[in-house]
């Protein structure tokens, strides 16, 4: 097994951008060169500019409006009774975190299902109180080199000292100052950017401290020692699911820490199409990180699955080669989404080669240098391990929006009638209107539900606070 020595601040492209980008700092899902010229200055429904969007229109599913609509509606009978479906209806969470959270709720369901609305009310101030703080320099100078990597050609991220890095920056040091163990691994800034795409700062910042802590733990440890763990497990599933892969990757020796780490630690934000990087989101923060093992094992399986596909890779490098340029066909939504969940490797599996592993890396390099608490397998063991209480959960402001799957109740039919009863003009002095303008914060840029019409979506060049965002859907 290969060993990394180098710290968290290592520099993390060293040993994976010749894998995806050819060391220009962005993936090929925000690489002019794939799909566009680069002077294009249209924007995509996922807010990439020219034509960067890798596939987006070729590879994307089509969601017909009624479906979004009515899945909208569940989600939001979902989220204003959290607790209780995670309770007893996980099974349909999971169902429907499957089948792709809507976009316009895909951001307070990410908080909800990794804990982040729980840490952060029950730590009231303490992102405030870590973004008025000025940080380490050592970690300040690294995450403002990496800022302009990240996404470059997504609007949020296009401008050098815009909003977008501004918020980036604030939330990688907040995380250097609440981990000061830690500091900063350059893998964290795509998955705090893919974060600051669908939520405020506050709230991606405790979305970040769940992955890193619960979902991912260790993964970004001086020593890497978690990820090499896991690069193992990948290898050793993939003898089961794939015998030829695996023969294949054996014979040329090519450790798995050379191929799967930016996969794992960047969880394919950097690698898939966005639409199926959001997908994959969608279900690894519901279940955890036996997602990201289907996906690795998915994409080998598919490139180096039979000995008609080995024919072009006699070799390590043309190996090597093989895995940084997937083909497309196996990275498309609608069947990389359909392999993850056919697949069948479970928490079950995954603990009891964790395990093997750990006895064999105590045999061969003695104790992990770094003792990382044990991993959450997804929203429900988080839940179960720390359960909220019904304050945490609350909406601030509650917005709530009538379903139209539900029926009306006997007492809300009998208000309604006294209601019908009342003059127009007692009517509208209890009534209370909306407000003219409510920002939506960093909405998907999709058209506006129509369940949410009375909302204004309005551009803005300034950061977000959480307290506006609890006014969104």
């Amino acid at each position: 097994m290969a060993t990394i020595e180098q710290g968290n601040g290592l520099d993390l492209r060293s040993c994976t951008d010749k894998l995806t980008d050819n060391g220009k700092g962005s993936s090929h899902a925000s690489d002019p060169e794939v799909n566009g010229d680069p002077g294009e200055t249209q924007v995509d429904k996922y807010g990439f500019t020219g034509g960067a969007q890798q596939h987006t229109g070729k590879f994307a599913e089509e969601i017909p409006i009624e479906v979004l609509r009515q899945r909208e509606a569940k989600w939001l009978e979902m989220l204003n009774s959290w607790d209780k479906w995670m309770a007893k209806k996980h099974k349909k969470v999971k169902e429907r975190c499957q089948k792709g959270i809507p976009p316009s709720l895909r951001g307070r369901a990410w908080l909800y299902l990794t804990g982040g609305k729980v840490r952060r009310e029950q730590n009231q101030g303490k992102f405030q109180e870590l973004d008025s703080q000025s940080g380490d320099p050592k970690w300040i100078d690294i995450i403002e080199r990496d800022l302009h990597r990240q996404f470059p050609f997504h609007e949020m991220f296009a401008a050098r000292g815009g909003h977008g890095q501004q918020d980036l920056l604030r939330v990688l040091k907040a995380y250097t100052l609440h981990r000061p163990e830690e500091g900063y691994c350059q893998a964290q800034a795509p998955i705090a950017a893919v974060l600051l795409m669908h939520m405020p700062a506050e709230d991606a910042f405790w979305v970040l401290v769940q992955i890193c802590e619960k979902y991912l733990p260790g993964y970004y440890s001086t020593g890497l020692e978690a990820i090499q763990l896991d690069g193992e497990i990948l290898y050793a599933l993939l003898r089961r699911v794939s015998p030829v892969a695996h023969r294949h990757l054996k014979k040329h020796k090519l450790e798995p820490i050379l191929y799967m780490t930016e996969w794992y630690m960047c969880a394919f934000s950097r690698t898939l199409p966005w639409a199926s990087v959001l997908r994959v989101w969608d279900m690894f923060l519901c279940e955890g990180v036996k997602i990201l093992f289907r996906v690795g094992l998915v994409l080998l399986k598919c490139m180096l699955g039979s000995q008609e596909k080995l024919k072009a890779c006699q070799g390590l490098y043309e190996t090597m080669e093989l895995l940084r340029a997937i083909q497309p066909q196996y990275m498309q939504e609608v069947f990389l989404v359909h392999e993850i969940i056919e697949l069948v490797v479970s928490e079950k599996d995954i603990e009891k080669e964790h395990h093997a592993q750990l006895r064999r890396w105590k045999e061969t390099h003695g104790d992990l240098h770094c003792k990382s608490p044990p991993r959450m397998h997804g929203a429900k063991a988080i839940m179960t391990a720390e359960p909220p209480s019904r304050q945490d959960l609350r909406q601030r402001p509650t917005i709530i929006v009538e379903s139209p799957l539900a029926p009306k109740t006997v007492g809300k039919r009998e208000e309604d009638a006294k209601e019908s009863g009342k003059t127009e003009e007692e009517k509208q002095k209890k009534s209370i209107p909306l407000p003219q303008e409510t920002v939506i914060p960093y909405r998907p840029p999709t058209d506006p539900s129509p369940l949410l019409k009375h909302l204004t979506v309005q551009g803005s060049k300034e950061s977000l606070s959480s307290a506006d965002h609890d006014t969104y859907l």
